[in-house]
């Protein structure tokens, strides 16, 4: 049973804990004004979710005041969670933690056992997914996080001195900031892919694992599904539960993916300083990862595995599609397939091209291609951008080094330079101190004439 009391009784003792770590507790960030004559923010984060949400909570406890969290989505859609994620529960082991950056009070169990106590906690497998987005509603609040929703980026104008970032939605306008962090989520650098002869269906006969879909309309339809991950498993899933004739998943390779080798990554080493590697070392790495991709956990097998019409299709990519009739039929490498619906859990494509408010100014932004040769190879990951130490983008031309330093990329975007980032649960442990020691260096360095001065004029006596 859910315990209010419980709860209010953990968010008093969150304050406790937040007054013992508060040395020094003074707001230091020295001011500047924006092009508007009104002092600028210090820091604008873009999204709300998990990552964008843990770099808010960096930023207070660094004393950096002056800052903005907002996110396209209103309260209670932010993230996958409650939206596209058709998973039941996390992928990552419930003792993964993240977002509490190392408070033992904020951890997602210390939430869960102020409800439902300690013995329910063992009891858990893993995290429903919905309740990871409770958590995270509860995290922003009990933090006071200042966050506007509904509020979508739709331009970042970046300039040596300060970035413009113009804002959609029912409150139109344009912020001007010091600093940017992009942390709107694993496709926040670039776009959801599929084959073009599936983008060129028409939309109510094909979807991307990633859209909103109206899996009822399914009911005694046949659906076919392309990919080998587990949003596409997790696609077929949910089709099949929800009254689909017959579920077909397509895979071009000969056999699933097995083994998940993030699982043995899963250690302080990598996750906080795979970033410090030389770059051809951290090619290696990458490379390999990304290549072998990921496997999907024994739940997402057994979910679709328990259905007699789910069917998987090994060895059987797909080649071309078109309408018949009222039906999609799809030419595979080993012959024709006809289906009523399809989804594709095909992933992503990055690239800031591929994002309205970074392509104006996307071929001035370095990539894995321009910064390592063999990357060239590989245009898939060439496509990542090539960042800095603290995440902040680099340029093609140095001209643009100032400009582009002040937006940092905490999406999956940041893969290739720094493993898991602000995307993935388990390196919100590591990420957000990396990024704001970029954010402060910078403010401090800035600010450090007036810093200097005060010191100068500092005469307190002691006695």
């Amino acid at each position: 049973m859910n315990d209010a009391g419980g709860l209010s009784m953990l968010e008093s003792q969150i304050a406790r804990d937040l007054d013992k770590i508060a040395w020094p507790c003074a707001s230091w960030v020295k001011p500047a004004l924006g092009p508007d004559g009104k002092r600028m923010l210090n820091v604008l984060v873009v999204g709300a979710g998990q990552g964008g949400l843990a770099i808010g909570f960096q930023l207070l406890r660094e004393r950096v005041d002056g800052f903005a969290i907002v996110d396209a989505a209103p309260a209670g859609q932010r993230g996958p969670w409650n939206t596209y994620a058709r998973m039941k529960t996390l992928r990552s082991p419930k003792e993964v933690t993240g977002p509490d950056l190392d408070i033992p009070s904020l951890t997602f169990q210390s939430w869960y056992e102020a409800q439902f106590g300690a013995a329910a906690w063992k009891d858990v497998g893993k995290i429903p997914k919905g309740m990871w987005a409770e958590y995270l509603g509860w995290y922003e609040k009990v933090l006071g996080l200042p966050v506007e929703g509904a509020a979508p980026v739709v331009a970042i104008h970046p300039h040596p001195d300060h970035v413009a970032v113009e804002i959609g939605g029912p409150a139109p306008k344009t912020l001007y900031t010091r600093q940017v962090v992009l942390a709107n989520g694993i496709d926040g650098f670039g776009r959801w892919w599929m084959p073009d002869f599936i983008s060129d269906l028409p939309e109510a006969r094909r979807n991307h694992a990633c859209d909103p879909i109206d899996f009822g309309a399914m009911r005694g339809k046949v659906v076919a599904v392309l990919g080998a991950g587990a949003a596409a498993f997790d696609n077929a899933a949910a089709a099949v539960e929800a009254g689909a004739e017959s579920v077909h998943i397509f895979v071009r390779r000969p056999e699933i993916q097995r083994v998940q080798p993030f699982k043995q990554l899963s250690y302080n080493g990598f996750l906080r300083h795979m970033g410090d590697l030389p770059v051809p070392l951290r090619w290696r790495f990458m490379r390999y990862l990304l290549t072998l991709r990921e496997a999907f956990p024994q739940e997402t097998w057994d979910r679709v595995a328990r259905h007699d019409n789910v069917q998987l299709h090994t060895g059987e990519g797909w080649c071309d599609a078109r309408m018949r009739g009222d039906r999609v039929e799809i030419e595979t490498t080993l012959g024709r397939f006809t289906a009523d619906h399809v989804i594709c859990g095909t992933g992503l494509e990055i690239g800031a091209g591929h994002r309205p408010e970074l392509a104006p100014f996307a071929d001035r932004i370095a990539t894995w291609a321009d910064r390592h040769p063999p990357a060239q190879e590989v245009p898939r990951l060439g496509a990542f951008p090539f960042l800095g130490d603290t995440f902040e983008l680099l340029p093609r031309d140095p001209a643009d080094a100032e400009a582009l330093a002040r937006i940092r990329v905490f999406t999956f975007g940041a893969t290739m330079s720094f493993g898991p980032s602000g995307s993935s649960i388990n390196a919100l442990k590591f990420g957000p101190g990396r990024v704001v020691r970029g954010i402060t260096s910078a403010l401090f360095a800035e600010g450090a004439e007036a810093h200097l001065d005060d010191l100068m004029a500092y005469d307190t006596p002691e006695f």
